[in-house]
């Protein structure tokens, strides 16, 4: 189980200039994402974790906020500073953030 008292973020309020963690699976990523997000699956995170940039915050994201809140805490749990977007990337697009694919077109939440 995950703690529930992590910190977390609202998708409409991340920064634009903030950097995103995308934890979901291969074809949800390439349906659409956050343009400019660091796409490693939730599965690969901790074998991965030396391409996370240190120093900043972490928003950590997943199609409804389940996934990211399990990496987040183990992000936390690794002296990261990160926090998970409530909602995942559904209330990305619903707060009309942009989702894009793989080739920079309009993409949509898988």
């Amino acid at each position: 189980m995950f703690n529930s008292q992590l910190p977390a973020v609202d998708a409409a309020a991340v920064p634009a200039d903030s950097f995103v963690l995308d934890v979901r699976e291969n074809d949800e990523w390439a349906a659409g994402h956050a343009e400019g997000a660091l796409h490693i699956p939730m599965g690969e995170v901790v074998g991965r974790i030396g391409e996370i940039p240190e120093g900043g915050r972490i928003h950590v994201v997943c199609r409804v906020g389940g996934r990211s809140a399990q990496v987040t805490q183990y992000l936390v749990g690794q002296g990261l500073d990160a926090v998970n977007v409530s909602g995942g990337m559904l209330d990305w697009e619903a707060a009309g953030r942009p989702v894009v694919d793989d080739s920079g077109a309009d993409g949509y939440v898988a």
